[in-house]
């Protein structure tokens, strides 16, 4: 097993390196520690923001998920402070939203402990604060085991400030947040099968629909017993709102009704024949206000849904998907993300939670803005390019650490290369950052291509699709699942009318030009690979699949049930 990734940042000195990566580390109990520990830490850490409001005590449902981080990224707020905003829109229904206010409680006790308490008392207090409401349902040997994954935890605080006994608990939880456990499913290439304890996050396409509505009983038949203690203490205060508090109590008992009802339906009866039948006999019983927030649920509408596309309601996601008429708006980067790992593309592209760019992907952007710039202004002389990379340099915010240092000097040596290349080869460069659209079935496929070059002279020469990497250097059999450029080549033909062309990844810090067959995936094949992708997508096939290249490079290992026993 890889070591954990301890990097405190920045790095402390006595920085504790474990040899062997703890189990405990892979614990669902520890990881929901973590994951509020790093946005205590880091309110822009969304991955840890997610967890945090999609495991309990919270468990908010995906489609409200959604709905707030859409919400927080409209407003340009972080996702903690997104939250404040989402319990005041209209958009967010009242079970999501006492959801919402008890995350904003619990943050609230988290972050005064964060700089009142002690570095041990505050890790104490954190996991009291999340694990109590679930602990009386653990049977004694899951109770036992969850205790010593959290002790373990403790422990591994323990050594953290034996190395600086001088920490506060910031500092403490700084170096916590920093442990980052490898996902478990980073595995060998060939073993893409989700762990069967995924079963329940992958869609089923056979899901009966007595199979849907039971699993939502217990789901809801949890919620009201946890609401009844919640709507109850409140009835002895003085607040104006003591009504609606019981009004939405009542409704949330109704609904359970309904769902018992819809069980036990005549055998063959459609489930929205049913609905309509049962809701109008417990309409029948309801106060007017009891009406309103019965009628405005997204129950019924979620459990269709649900029961079309074979999916539990809580992971319907219809509303998110990237939808353009009767398909999907694609690029290659989402095939590809969807190709390398489905629950990614749906952390990334549907639920959309936000990614802080790591230093090496400032700097690919940086080197792509040069080169882009320089085409554009027609220029010649490498001392331009070496001008655009300073003031880009300076724009993108880069400081004088030594691995930016670093970066610097390769981007220079770099872009001589690049200069001197350019100047030698015979192929006549003609387009730079060209974008196609075209459709392809029902999707809209888009995107850009870095530069074209014309491979000879007359109207039927031949033309190179050219795509820029900063990063390592591939072989073409490497390269042999690659769709980017195929996809690419199939763009030329049907957005530009370029009858044919070849395609070769130019990767920059290397100088090097790899070539990419185009036999290796003809028209039919990528056509092929796109509908495949975008079924999977319209029916929200979003299950992991882990491999050691997906994983080890993913912004979402803290959320993805992947790295969890």
């Amino acid at each position: 097993m890889p070591a954990s990734r301890i990097a405190p940042e920045p790095p402390a000195a006595g920085a504790i390196a474990l040899p062997a990566e703890p189990g405990f580390l892979h614990r669902a109990e520890v990881r929901d520690v973590l994951a509020w520990v790093r946005l205590l830490v880091d309110p822009h850490d969304a991955a840890a923001v997610v967890r945090a409001l999609a495991r309990p005590p919270i468990e908010l449902r995906q489609a409200h998920l959604a709905r707030v981080i859409a919400l927080a990224r409209r407003r340009k707020l972080d996702l903690v402070a997104g939250l404040g905003a989402a319990t005041e829109s209209p958009q967010v229904p009242p079970e999501a939203r006492e959801r919402i206010e008890r995350f904003v409680a619990l943050h609230r006790s988290a972050a005064a402990g964060l700089d009142g308490l002690a570095p041990d008392a505050f890790l104490l207090e954190l996991i009291e604060l999340i694990g109590t409401p679930g602990r009386a349902l653990l049977t004694p040997d899951d109770a036992a085991e969850q205790r010593a994954s959290l002790q373990g935890l403790r422990e591994l605080a323990d050594e953290l400030l034996r190395a600086e006994p001088q920490s506060g608990a910031r500092e403490l939880a700084r170096r916590l947040a920093a442990v980052v456990p490898e996902a478990r499913g980073a595995i060998a290439a060939g073993d893409r099968e989700p762990p069967a304890h995924l079963s329940a996050l992958a869609p089923d396409a056979e899901r009966s629909v007595d199979e849907l509505l039971q699993a939502r009983f217990q789901r809801l038949h949890d919620e009201v017993l946890d609401s009844v203690a919640r709507v109850g203490g409140r009835l002895g205060e003085l607040r104006l709102d003591t009504e609606l508090d019981v009004s939405h109590g009542v409704v949330r008992y109704l609904e359970l009704l309904k769902l018992a009802a819809l069980m036990q339906r005549p055998p063959g009866q459609e489930l929205a024949d049913a609905l309509a039948d049962v809701n109008a006999r417990l309409l029948a019983s309801a106060t007017p206000l009891q009406r309103e927030i019965f009628q405005t649920s997204a129950l019924d509408d979620s459990l269709i849904a649900g029961a079309r596309l074979g999916l539990p309601e809580e992971h319907s996601l219809e509303p998110f998907l990237p939808r353009k008429g009767a398909g999907l708006a694609l690029s290659a980067s989402d095939i590809e993300t969807y190709r390398s790992c489905p629950l990614r593309y749906k952390f990334a592209r549907v639920l959309r939670i936000p990614t802080e760019q790591t230093l090496h992907q400032r700097f690919g952007i940086a080197i792509h803005q040069v080169l882009e710039r320089f085409h554009a202004d027609g220029e010649q002389t490498l001392a331009r390019m070496h001008e655009l990379l300073e003031s880009g340099w300076r724009r993108a915010g880069f400081g004088d650490s030594e691995i930016e240092r670093g970066l610097h000097e390769k981007g220079r040596t770099a872009l001589a290369r690049y200069h001197a290349r350019l100047h030698e080869q015979e192929a006549q460069p003609v387009s730079f950052e060209r974008s196609f659209s075209f459709r392809l079935g029902p999707h809209h496929l888009r995107g850009r291509v870095d530069r074209v070059d014309r491979l000879g002279p007359g109207c039927d020469a031949e033309y190179e699709l050219i795509d820029y990497k900063t990063s390592r250097a591939k072989s073409a059999d490497e390269l042999r699942d690659d769709v980017q450029l195929s996809l690419y080549a199939l763009a030329a033909r049907e957005d530009w009318q370029l009858p044919s062309s070849r395609q070769a990844y130019y990767y920059v810090l290397d100088d090097a030009k790899v070539p990419v067959p185009r036999d290796l995936r003809d028209a039919a094949a990528v056509t092929e690979i796109v509908m495949r992708v975008g079924d999977g997508i319209l029916a929200q096939e979003f299950e992991p699949t882990p491999s050691h290249a997906a994983c080890s490079i993913c912004d979402y290992r803290i959320v993805c049930p992947v790295a969890e026993r």
